[in-house]
């Protein structure tokens, strides 16, 4: 078997692996770790109002220190495959590029993390220690049944882990740009703002209830949030939708709706964090807006792997073959590495994601 990078990328992208259908890329995972050596388990999990989801762990070695290369196999959906240059699942190359769903994120990077480990116990396979794998199927999806899952399966079988890199696509714009030792955390708040309906000639019998929302929104976003710390930026919230729901323009809404989602840094909880957007909304409602707030729950909660000997080293070892030292990161969106975090350092670092 063809154990280059590109081959093991190709075989990953012809997997239709679309949360949550497993599409046999852990399948073929497992085929090519287990004949090198690696003990392999497929956990399935489970949670009322989810898919069921299917994950990977695989060990190889006994000692210590343990390296664990994490990933996830699963993709957003393709669209209409019409309007792809190539089948989104064909893993075809053109012009020195590989197409497919899921190539960047992250199918190659767990192609590379694959090949990176299988080269290192072939020329080492009595080496000091060991090397993991932990997929899941469930990134792209609720995130319920993965990763956070697999680890509490993996602790009470005794599992300890010293370090964790995460293949998600970092670069932003050439390979060495860039290593994440963090992430934001991620809240969606709901807003209703109530009113009285009625027609708009007859203003006095009726209540509208858009000016109380756009007070609402203009209490929201009328301070910062914060003015970000050391290794994150300011905390932002962004007004994601406002939906009325009215086919008249001649009629005066009974309620207007709105979200909101806030990506926040370390200054915050998702605790303290609902508790003063309801603080904001009081006091700018004051007595004269009829409102209810929702917070959608969140497991994306804002995490930090200090800058220490560890990231040091694979900063080092990123500038020793790319030549170009990797900026210490934590923009962009959550990851499962705020699970992992909770369990050895972690840091993020794979292909270029341009897209």
């Amino acid at each position: 078997m063809d154990l280059s990078p590109l081959s093991l990328a190709q075989s990953l992208l012809r997997c239709p692996s679309v949360t949550p259908e497993e599409g046999g890329a852990l399948a073929f995972i497992e085929r090519v770790l287990r004949e090198v050596g690696f003990e392999v388990h497929r956990p399935v999990f489970s949670e009322p109002g989810t898919p069921d989801v299917e994950n990977l762990y695989a060990r190889y070695g006994a000692g210590e220190p343990f390296l664990l290369l994490a990933g996830h196999t699963d993709v957003v959906p393709p669209g209409d495959a019409s309007r792809w240059r190539h089948d989104p699942f064909s893993g075809r190359i053109e012009n020195g590029e590989l197409y497919g769903r899921g190539a960047v994120d992250m199918k190659g990077g767990i192609a590379c993390m694959m090949a990176a480990a299988l080269g290192f116990i072939r020329e080492r396979p009595s080496f000091k220690g060991s090397v993991g794998f932990l997929i899941t199927g469930d990134e792209e999806g609720p995130a319920v049944n993965g990763t956070v899952k697999l680890l509490d399966w993996a602790k009470t079988r005794g599992e300890r882990f010293d370090h964790c890199i995460l293949g998600e696509p970092t670069n932003p714009g050439r390979l060495g740009d860039m290593i994440k030792i963090g992430r934001r955390g991620s809240l969606t708040g709901r807003i209703i703002v109530e009113g009285k309906q009625g027609h708009v000639a007859y203003p006095h019998l009726a209540e509208n209830p858009i000016p109380g929302l756009m007070r609402l929104l203009s209490g929201l976003l009328g301070e910062p949030l914060d003015h970000g710390t050391e290794h994150f930026d300011a905390s932002n919230l962004e007004v994601t939708t406002v939906d009325v729901g009215n086919p008249a323009s001649n009629v005066i809404p009974a309620e207007v709706r709105a979200a909101f989602n806030i990506r926040f840094n370390d200054l915050w909880t998702p605790q303290s964090l609902e508790e003063e957007i309801e603080r904001r909304l009081s006091e700018a409602a004051g007595n004269a807006v009829r409102y209810s707030l929702k917070v959608d729950p969140t497991n994306a909660v804002a995490f930090l792997t200090p800058p220490n000997d560890f990231v040091a080293f694979i900063a080092d070892a990123v500038e020793a073959e790319t030549g170009f030292r990797p900026k210490l990161s934590t923009t962009g969106g959550t990851s499962d590495a705020r699970f992992i975090v909770k369990h050895c350092p972690v840091v993020e670092f794979g292909l270029v994601g341009q897209t």
